[in-house]
């Protein structure tokens, strides 16, 4: 089966989050079953300066906000990838430093109706074979409000291919003006509440959902969420009269990256089978990367680990809420490792200084030390107010580092709760809460760390999580089968 996918990033060439992962692993999975498989990204200028050798498989014109823009259509092979990626190269619009969303204020690029526009336009014609490069998909699989508009081009095209559209966070919606829909001169029939219209402007990701034939979330629970008032970002009406055609799939990890018996970026490895001594050594390099001395103490309290970005959505504010009475009521240690909104990133920096003996913040993202932290860390914390999926809690499991999460999306679908039942029939991975806020949290990390101190229920809760499997390989098949329906 040849299979198109298109997304707006792609791990380890460039990536701003999970859809990253996404979009390097599950190709890759689709790829050890046989699948032909071609990625279609912009040509950013960090990813084209990342590349050896590429090779020029023709141009496309299509239209931009001001007339017609070219782009030029490269073909590349990356040592990470066991199939050919296709990039368009269109300087105007991705030849700028930066995130590829946002300028260095964090404010989203003026043109990014444009750009996203132009890259759908390209990437539909790809999928129609317009070079006459001898290959056409059978499926073309795009991913979130940035390739949204790709199954609205091809929804008239005859003969065209099987389109799949997967949402892995409503609440990046792709909303633009109206006068951006005009601007571009997107086709006029779709100016309506059963097409791209949404409250007075238009939105990309609603695209999507309209216009292709399947629409997968990255979870099963958060595909029953997102059909709700509460997590459908205004779009739950639409997706409830699309349930026909709605799936949650939950994500996999790549387990040869995530992997605490080979994981290079470890000072120690370990498995399921010996747990203690690698935790234990990994532990002490994490705070040494903190700490000018590690002592008994140190190493005797838990220690709890955060990785992720700092915004409303993952219950950093819950955090922030509990740092204060943990540093006050109990001996851990907190080590925090991200990025995002300015009020979080300067409060936890300053609540930091305060207590430099006890809480750890580096902002920005460190891939090592992402590792060390989900490997040295005793607890996880991860209270996200809605996590379409969430890959930080699987790689939590899998290392040993049991996660307090809040039942919600991919957190409900992946871990148990450990309570009397579930300790009692070796079931449980982590702690969920019930309740939004910081109460409901700190409680959780009390029960949490309760356990810590039960050696061998603690060990139990470690094994277990690390024997779940989280690879790709079961939710590959099930988007074949999705694909060949």
């Amino acid at each position: 089966m040849k299979i198109l996918f298109v997304a707006s990033e792609a791990y380890p060439l460039v990536k701003t989050g999970g859809l990253g992962d996404v979009v390097y692993s599950l190709p890759h999975a689709l790829h050890a079953r046989g699948a032909d498989v071609r990625l279609v990204l912009p040509g950013y200028r960090a990813l084209l300066r990342q590349l050896d050798q590429v090779r020029l498989l023709g141009w496309l014109e299509v239209r931009g906000a001001e007339g017609i823009v070219s782009a030029r259509i490269l073909e590349t092979r990356h040592p990470d990838y066991a199939f050919p990626l296709w990039l368009v190269d269109c300087p105007a619009l991705f030849d700028r430093e930066g995130n590829p969303y946002v300028d260095e204020s964090g404010r989203d690029w003026p043109d990014n109706a444009e750009r996203f526009a132009v890259f759908a336009r390209v990437a539909a014609l790809l999928a129609q074979d317009a070079l006459d490069l001898g290959w056409q998909p059978a499926v073309v699989h795009t991913h979130d409000w940035q390739s949204g508009l790709v199954a609205a081009f091809l929804a008239e095209q005859p003969a065209r291919p099987k389109t799949v559209f997967t949402i892995h966070n409503l609440a990046y919606g792709g909303n633009f003006t109206h006068s951006d829909f005009v601007r571009l001169q997107l086709p006029g029939h779709w100016w309506s509440s059963e097409g791209v219209e949404f409250h007075g402007g238009f939105s990309m990701l609603k695209a999507g959902i309209v216009y292709a034939d399947a629409v997968t979330t990255v979870s099963p629970t958060y595909a029953q969420e997102i059909c709700t008032p509460e997590f459908g970002c205004g779009l739950d009406g639409l997706l409830r009269s699309r349930q026909y055609k709605l799936h949650g799939i939950l994500n996999g990890i790549d387990t040869t990256i995530w992997n605490p018996s080979t994981d290079t970026h470890l000072p120690a490895r370990y498995s399921v089978g010996r747990i203690q001594p690698g935790k234990r050594r990994n532990k002490e390099a994490l705070l040494e990367h903190f700490l000018p001395l590690v002592d008994d103490a140190a190493m005797r309290a838990p220690l709890l680990g955060l990785v992720g970005r700092l915004v409303e959505q993952k219950g950093v504010d819950w955090v922030l809420a509990a740092i204060p009475v943990l540093l006050a009521e109990t001996d851990v240690r907190l080590v925090l490792l991200g990025s995002g909104q300015a009020v979080y990133e300067k409060k936890l920096t300053r609540l930091a200084k305060q207590h430099p003996e006890r809480l750890f913040v580096k902002i920005g993202y460190d891939e090592p030390l992402a590792h060390l932290i989900e490997a040295g860390a005793d607890l996880f914390l991860m209270p996200s107010r809605f996590e379409p999926c969430g890959l930080n809690q699987m790689y939590s499991l899998r290392y040993g580092t049991p996660p307090v999460v809040f039942r919600t999306g991919g957190l409900a679908d992946t871990v148990v709760d450990a309570n009397d039942t579930t300790l009692e029939d070796a079931t449980a991975t982590g702690f969920v809460f019930e309740t939004s806020g910081a109460p409901a949290f700190l409680a959780a990390i009390h029960r949490a760390l309760d356990l810590y101190r039960q050696l061998k229920q603690w060990r139990r809760l470690q094994q277990t999580g690390m024997r779940q499997s989280f690879d790709w390989s079961e939710s590959a098949g099930h988007y074949l089968a999705l694909y060949s329906i």
